[in-house]
């Protein structure tokens, strides 16, 4: 389901939800799953709670719409249920509003995931930027097919 000011993308993965929240809720997951190229790489530890913080590098070259050179933004962890959801929200050099997150069900053959990307609540200035969704629908979907490779590889590693 997407929406003007949302998008939401849907897969099933072959692979029990603790086992793709273990990725989703890393910072180094969210490196390692990014379709974009703009996250680099992470500081800090995984979240256990709403209010949890870390860090993602990053690079927005990859984008080529805004130079802004190499900065950081800070996660804060919005929402946090252990193996069924996890939204955030970006702070720092530019504060905007969006939300990011994914919500886990189990299902027949694994887990639906649902990601989502929302941008409803930024500000009137950044409505004027017109750079909404900074983030496509096909960039959301591919992030959860290299989630899907990513779990699968985890689980034939263990």
């Amino acid at each position: 389901m997407s929406t003007a000011e949302r998008i939401e993308i849907q897969r099933t993965i072959a692979a029990p939800p603790e086992a793709i929240f273990a990725i989703v809720s890393d910072p180094e997951g969210h490196v390692t799953i990014d379709s974009t190229g703009m996250l680099m790489s992470s500081t800090g530890s995984a979240p256990k709670a709403a209010g949890d913080t870390f860090v993602i590098h990053m690079d927005r070259e990859s984008l080529g719409d805004f130079d802004l050179g190499k900065y950081d933004v800070t996660v804060v962890i919005l929402t946090f249920e252990q193996d069924r959801e996890i939204s955030w929200t970006i702070e720092g050099r530019l504060n905007i509003g969006h939300t990011y997150g994914y919500r886990l069900e189990p299902v027949d053959g694994g887990t639906l995931v649902t990601s989502f990307y929302d941008w409803s609540n930024i500000s009137d200035e950044w409505r004027k930027a017109a750079i909404f969704p900074v983030i496509s629908e096909l960039a959301v979907k591919a992030t959860l097919g290299i989630l899907d490779r990513t779990v699968q590889r985890n689980l034939r590693a263990s």
